[in-house]
């Protein structure tokens, strides 16, 4: 993936990389930024949360640099991640 992502595109990426768990996903229009929330499956207990500025969001390498220090930082927690990488 090498071209600039928009920011449903890089909403989705980020849905699908912290499974089992769930992300919460968001815009703040004033500036651009993405929040990302990662919930237990129940959502009653958050597990992490990145604000990510457009961009990094937008650029495929920067957003999976993020992701994978996110999904690090939740390993570490001791939760288990289904595989993941960064789509084509």
């Amino acid at each position: 993936m090498t071209n600039s992502l928009r920011f449903n595109e890089a909403l989705l990426i980020a849905n699908r990389a912290f499974k089992p768990l769930q992300c919460i996903a968001w815009t703040q229009e004033i500036n651009s930024e993405l929040n990302l929330t990662v919930v237990d499956r129940t959502s009653t207990r958050t597990l992490g949360h990145k604000r990510i500025p457009c961009s990094t969001y937008s650029d495929p390498k920067k957003l999976a640099s993020v992701i994978q220090q996110t999904r690090q930082e939740l390993t570490l927690q001791g939760f288990a991640l289904a595989p993941w990488n960064m789509p084509d």
